[in-house]
């Protein structure tokens, strides 16, 4: 399972790189009437449902977890929703690209935490280090930091941008 699971938690990182990197396909390829930003979110909660089988499949729970799980879940998490209230589901899935004009954001976590939803993502990921192995956390971790630098090379002043 050990290759299968690798794959799986790999499996979203393509696709955030092609959306980011071709936006206009994506926007073609949705169609008029679709958003191209909730399509991409419904894509990428079922790769993220992919991802936790994956783990789950490679993973040994056991109760009760460590003390260093709570905090790490809790403030992850709170960072994973504090983007999403504050972008909407638009500016969480690369509407900026797809040609939507999405409002500068500079609330905590924004303007002190750089990439927030990455940052949340990864803590969470650290909180459960006693359950699945290493390597698997590790895969999930460069998957961020690579679409961390893919997405750091938008120029600020160009994203209001609408596409064709």
């Amino acid at each position: 399972m050990g290759i299968a699971a690798g794959i799986g938690v790999l499996l979203p990182f393509p696709f955030y790189y092609c959306l980011w990197t071709w936006p206009q396909s994506w926007v073609d390829l949705c169609g008029r009437g679709r958003d191209p930003s909730k399509v991409m979110a419904y894509v990428s909660h079922f790769l993220k449902l992919l991802q936790f089988f994956s783990l789950f499949s490679v993973s040994s729970f056991h109760l009760p977890p460590p003390l260093f799980f709570w905090p790490l879940i809790a403030f992850g998490q709170f960072l994973n929703f504090r983007v999403y209230q504050l972008l909407g589901e638009a500016g969480t899935y690369y509407g900026v690209r797809f040609g939507k004009t999405i409002p500068w954001v500079t609330k905590f976590p924004f303007g002190v935490i750089r990439d927030p939803q990455y940052v949340g993502s990864i803590m969470s990921l650290f909180a459960c280090f006693s359950w699945i192995p290493f390597q698997y956390i590790l895969l999930w971790v460069l998957g961020y930091v690579f679409i961390m630098h893919v997405e750091s090379k938008e120029d600020p002043s160009t994203r209001a941008r609408p596409l064709h």
